[in-house]
C-alpha cells in the first residue's frame, strides 16, 4: 500500500533540517520503502517540510518507518501525517 507522509518544519527550524539532512536522505535511501520523496517548500523556494511516498504493507509498517526517521529523532517537525494514497498518474 502507499502511504504518504507529510511533515511540516518546525518555525525557525532551517537549521536542524541542514544539520541532519544526509542522515535523513541515507536513511530514505537505505530502507527501501521510499518511492519518492523531497521538501515542501516556501514560495522564496526555502525548505519547510517533508513529502515522502513509503510503499509498505500496513499503516503499522509506515508508523514505524517514520519513527526512526533521523528528522523525528532531531526533532524537526511541528506535524507530521500519514495519508494512505492512491496513485492515480
Amino acid at each position: 500500500m502507499l502511504i504518504t507522509l507529510i511533515a511540516r518544519d518546525k518555525p525557525g527550524a532551517l537549521q536542524t533540517r541542514l544539520d541532519n539532512r544526509d542522515k535523513h536522505v541515507a536513511y530514505l535511501k537505505e530502507s527501501g520503502v521510499v518511492s519518492q520523496a523531497g521538501p515542501l517548500l516556501d514560495a522564496e523556494g526555502g525548505m519547510i517540510g517533508s513529502l515522502v511516498i513509503l510503499e509498505v504493507e500496513d499503516m503499522a509498517a509506515a508508523e514505524a518507518w517514520a519513527a526512526k526517521d533521523p528528522y523525528k529523532a532531531a526533532d524537526l517537525f511541528e506535524s507530521v501525517e500519514l495519508i494512505p494514497w492512491n496513485k492515480v498518474i
